[in-house]
């Protein structure tokens, strides 16, 4: 007699409709990860994560428990440089030809006041998507987004977020990216100030007033300049503080063609 407890595969089961599926995974896991820090050399953070393959069409379905125990191989550290490692496993375990992954976190870093030089933690979201293609390129995009402060010539200011997406040759710290959104605004934020502090900012942004085409065009020229960045997209959204609208701009560029 055969052993009546053991569980069929349904996954590994043919289907006979035909049709090949492009994304199959999970999605809102939230998961501990230990991330690379410039300064700390490691942070620990909450990401979402979300983990697909693609199926192809003689599968019924994928097995999900495998994207959890790929994620628990890793034990959460994540970085950029191992990402290609991570979707390539996932194929593996998978027996999948195409993989992708998103990590999103809340990224911490530490900031000093410009004249008490009192510090504080400053926030930005970081996104990270790869996607691995069996006997194919490798492709990840980095995102960031944070917020500044932009004052118009107008004489008004108001908070903007920057949202920027690259595309890298090499490693590229975030802290440097979150130094390339700073500087092409009129005056970063900060979490902790005080009033002499206040009053630097204050008269920062008006040395410096720019509207949001400014700010995009400002990050676009110090994006062309590092040649570890080969593809951006950058999109602006100032948060009108006299209109009852808000003010945005974006910009992509390729600098392989």
């Amino acid at each position: 007699m055969g052993n009546n407890n053991i569980m069929r595969d349904v996954q590994k089961e043919k289907d006979s409709r035909n049709i090949q599926i492009d994304r199959v995974g999970v999605k809102g896991v939230s998961y501990p990860v230990i991330l690379m820090d410039k300064d700390n050399k490691t942070q620990n953070t909450i990401a979402n994560v979300s983990m697909s393959v693609m199926l192809p069409h003689e599968y019924r379905g994928t097995h999900m428990s495998r994207f959890i125990e790929t994620l628990e191989e890793y034990r959460g550290r994540v970085s950029p440089s191992n990402l290609d490692a991570f979707t390539t496993r996932l194929c593996e375990k998978l027996n999948a030809s195409e993989s992708s992954v998103i990590f999103e976190f809340p990224y911490y870093f530490r900031k000093k006041a410009p004249v008490s030089k009192i510090e504080s933690f400053s926030k930005c979201d970081v996104r990270l998507e790869a996607i691995h293609e069996r006997d194919k390129n490798f492709d990840m995009i980095i995102g960031l987004a944070l917020n500044v402060q932009t004052l118009c010539p107008g004489a008004h200011n108001q908070r903007a977020l920057v949202s920027l997406n690259v595309r890298c040759s090499g490693l590229v710290w975030f802290e440097e990216l979150i130094n390339i959104i700073e500087s092409s605004a009129s005056a970063p934020l900060f979490t902790l100030l005080k009033r002499e502090d206040e009053k630097y900012i204050t008269e920062l942004s008006y040395q410096r007033p720019r509207f949001v085409e400014d700010v995009l065009r400002e990050l676009a020229m110090r994006l062309d300049t590092e040649d570890r960045i080969l593809w951006y997209s950058v999109n602006v959204t100032s948060f009108e503080s006299i209109h009852n609208h808000d003010a945005c701009a974006e910009i992509e560029r390729d600098k392989r063609k």
